[in-house]
């Protein structure tokens, strides 16, 4: 089979197409021929060097955590798939058998992300335990629902679980035209949110009011800050769903209400922000993190896509041949939505 290795961090240009052995299928497990893989901003910190250090990879590596595919395979042991399904594997789940029943799967000691201390799905076939693959619901094509898994997993477990968005709040959301950001405006909206969020560049105003934001700040001309307030009577927003990081993360605290909300999954623009204590504890403000999601999670997101609530927003697709120039497009913040590959094209 074809994959798409790296041997060391560097530019998007680090990329090798080249074949390599298709995986059997162990006990428990389905062989996965996959169609179409989802591009994520986690590859391309992986790809630069910024989130893991060599060490901690064995390389050649595949990145890539998505993917929309077709059973190929199954184990004697598996009743629940046939071959021929179009499923959707999680994005991440416990390596180990005995933390299967560990709720969040993130706390389980052997959480592990694809394509992060494993191989990933920039290749043809991937195996995959039965018990963390899914039947996909929605009959849309692969390229696009290939877009979904990690972003739906981390919009759904942020706004729902961790922000407890409901009916009737208003959520601030930073980077609405990113591909986790736009994910986040539809999730909360199909919570029943009233959706503000923020764009860096006003030809993104459009696509975002397209998902359904009811209020589209552009950072370069307005302060989200006053925004916030103005939009709810000086009072603050409910809960903020924050992937840039840094100084915005410190503003957006300040941007709540009280009792509200901050959840952080991302550190786009800073890993590190600074705030003052007392802003969390006179006005009972609280800070969550939010990665990945449960089983339960991807299920009811993928529910609201074949709903219409939820929708994939695939800014192009690639073939595989192609992941250098896909991967340029992510680390020039060129795109808007998600990125797919097609191990076939």
């Amino acid at each position: 089979m074809k994959a798409a290795h790296i041997y060391g961090f560097g530019d998007p240009s680090v990329f090798k197409i080249e074949e390599t052995n298709t995986p059997e299928v162990a006990p428990g497990h389905v062989l996965i021929k996959i169609m179409a893989a989802g591009i994520n901003r986690l590859e391309h910190y992986i790809r630069n060097g910024d989130f893991l250090k060599e060490e901690d990879m064995k390389f050649p590596h595949i990145l890539g955590a998505d993917a929309s595919g077709i059973i190929d395979a199954v184990a004697a042991d598996v009743s629940n798939f046939k071959v021929g399904d179009k499923v959707i594997p999680m994005t991440g789940y416990p390596v180990d058998p005995s933390d299967y029943d560990i709720s969040p799967a993130t706390a389980a000691p052997s959480f592990q992300v694809r394509g992060v201390h494993s191989n990933g799905t920039y290749t043809q076939y991937m195996i995959a335990p039965a018990r963390w693959v899914v039947k996909d619901p929605t009959d849309l094509p692969h390229e696009q629902a290939a877009t979904l898994p990690m972003v739906l997993l981390t919009a759904v477990r942020a706004a729902k679980v961790m922000g407890e968005v409901k009916d009737g709040d208003v959520v601030l959301v930073q980077a609405g035209a990113s591909g986790t950001g736009s994910m986040m405006v539809q999730v909360a909206k199909a919570l029943g949110a009233r959706v503000l969020t923020t764009v860096r560049s006003p030809e993104k105003i459009d696509f975002v009011k397209s998902l359904g934001a009811t209020r589209v700040i552009d950072t370069g001309k307005e302060d989200f800050l006053d925004i916030a307030r103005k939009e709810t009577g000086g009072k603050g927003v409910d809960v903020v769903l924050d992937g840039l990081g840094g100084d915005i993360f410190t503003r957006g605290i300040a941007a709540l209400r009280s009792g509200g909300i901050i959840v952080t999954y991302g550190f786009v623009t800073g890993a590190e922000a600074k705030f003052n204590l007392i802003e969390l504890f006179f006005t009972s403000k609280q800070i969550r993190g939010a990665i990945a999601g449960n089983l339960e999670d991807l299920t009811w997101g993928l529910d609201q896509v074949k709903l219409g609530r939820v929708k994939p927003l695939l800014h192009k697709a690639f073939p595989l041949s192609q992941v250098s120039e896909a991967h340029r497009l992510v680390a020039e913040n060129k795109v808007q939505g998600n990125l797919a590959l097609l191990p076939w094209a």
